[in-house]
């Protein structure tokens, strides 16, 4: 059974950090692209960032020199390290794991991270 379970979320000031964890179990994590994905409330699931197997990655625009994202494929593990953040960073945040050509496409249950003062 394949579980993705993402941590790490909460309440904090603007231009603080939070470092989001998605542990994945039940896949063979190290040859997934792994994503993070963001919605807010009343707006669409958008993309913020993604590393591939082999650890490239690109990020939103929205996001760019603020959020990194990494992977550990010892621990199945895929993170998101965010600074700087914003009010509008406020969303529920998924991890999504996939293989392409629909050999599998996996989502977390969501973090909620709140930037508020």
């Amino acid at each position: 059974q394949v579980q993705l379970v993402e941590s790490g979320g909460g309440l904090v000031q603007p231009g603080g950090s939070l470092r989001l964890s998605c542990a994945a179990s039940g896949i063979t994590f190290s040859i997934y692209t792994m994503r993070w994905y963001r919605q807010a409330p009343g707006k669409q699931r958008e993309l913020v960032a993604a590393i591939t197997d082999g650890g490239s990655t690109n990020y939103a625009d929205s996001v760019k020199g603020r959020f990194t994202i990494s992977r550990d494929n010892a621990k199945n593990t895929v993170y998101l390290r965010m600074n700087s953040l914003k009010p509008e960073d406020t969303a529920v945040y998924y991890c999504n794991a996939n293989l392409p050509r629909g050999l599998g496409n996996y989502w977390g249950q969501g973090t909620q991270a709140t930037v508020s003062s």
